[in-house]
């Protein structure tokens, strides 16, 4: 779904910590068998955190694309981050082709 939306999650992070974290949070409701917490409460608590946390996370890559942008040239990322950012490969001669 991530790679549809064209969203750059080379680790899984939105995957293993956003899906699961909200999945988590709603189960709570789902499951419990106490009475304590009810489904409507926990969609309730996801949305109270999702709003300001999107708001805010929208809010800085928006300044971080204006001011210094979020991107390397096509150059560079053809070229490795290892070489265009610290000058150097990290797995000398392990790259058995070339993209340049």
């Amino acid at each position: 779904m991530f790679d549809r939306l064209h969203l750059d999650d080379p680790v899984g992070a939105l995957s293993v910590h956003l899906v699961n974290g909200v999945w988590g949070t709603l189960a709570v409701g789902l499951f419990d068998i106490t009475g304590d917490y009810t489904l409507g409460t926990q969609a309730i608590g996801v949305i109270a955190y999702a709003v300001p946390c999107f708001g805010a996370a929208s809010l800085i890559f928006y300044v971080i694309k204006k001011t210094m942008g979020l991107r390397v040239t096509e150059r560079q990322e053809l070229r490795g981050l290892d070489q265009s950012e610290h000058g150097q490969e990290s797995y000398s001669g392990f790259q058995i082709f070339s993209n340049m």
